[in-house]
């Protein structure tokens, strides 16, 4: 089985990106994959503290409560997640990152061509690996490889921000939609849940020169009018082993 769940952009290389940030939020809305451990909650791209890095995250089975139910998750052997990068423009992924578990360890391969493209994926055991133990507690265990590029797998609190229950309110019609509140005011429904995730740190020129995109009418206010950076495609999917 896999899903694609979000579709965002990154900037490209040697651009000045430290105000670029993409997330999204699904949180167990698929009915096929609700609640198993393909189900993906959120990707997050964005510049790392070293302004030639782009650093990937991608959080799955969300929400889990703190206690046993965040103890006893765990990755599936049998699913790969994989960070999709298109550089070309064309909305096909031209490399990939794969993460796959293995025991208590989790393997990513890449960033490397993939071996095929669209709907069937294969390790790409002929890439570079780096290999992470699985964090267990809150003191992350990450990993860097010879090419830079670091890695982390394991649980962590659930980065996603929402008002659950003001968000209930103007869907059913009780206040109007601009009755959000301002985040100070907000309270976070996902403030003490947590979820499993991977992140990669990796280096801008292992990801190639990023596409140049054309200004969009009435594109939403993130860039100023004329100023869309060249910035890659990138998206993650899950893939459980057939």
């Amino acid at each position: 089985m896999r899903k694609t769940k979000i579709f965002a952009a990154i900037s490209g290389v040697g651009l000045a990106v430290a105000s670029i940030f993409f997330i999204a939020a699904d949180h167990v809305d698929a009915p096929a994959v609700s609640g198993t451990k393909t189900d993906i909650a959120d990707l997050f791209a964005f510049e790392g503290t070293n302004s030639n890095n782009t650093v990937l995250i991608a959080t799955l089975q969300g929400a889990l409560v703190s206690g046993d139910q965040t103890t006893n998750a765990q990755f599936d052997e049998d699913v790969m997640i994989e960070f999709n990068i298109d550089n070309t423009g064309d909305f096909i992924e031209d490399l990939v990152i794969q993460a796959v578990r293995r025991g208590d360890s989790m393997y990513f391969f890449g960033p490397a061509a993939p071996a095929e493209t669209g709907l069937e994926s294969s390790v790409i055991t002929f890439a570079s690996r780096t290999a992470v133990k699985i964090s267990t507690s809150e003191a992350a265990q990450t990993a860097t490889s010879t090419t830079n590029m670091s890695v982390f797998a394991g649980p962590r609190r659930d980065p996603f921000f929402m008002d659950f229950n003001r968000f209930n309110l103007v869907a059913s019609g009780a206040v109007a939609p601009e009755g959000f509140l301002p985040p100070a005011e907000a309270s976070d429904f996902f403030a003490d849940l947590n979820v499993l995730a991977i992140a990669v740190e990796v280096p801008n020129s292992m990801l190639g020169t990023a596409p140049t995109h054309v200004a969009v009418e009435n594109l939403p206010d993130l860039f100023a009018a004329g100023s869309i950076p060249d910035s890659y495609n990138v998206w993650v999917t899950t893939s459980r082993k057939q």
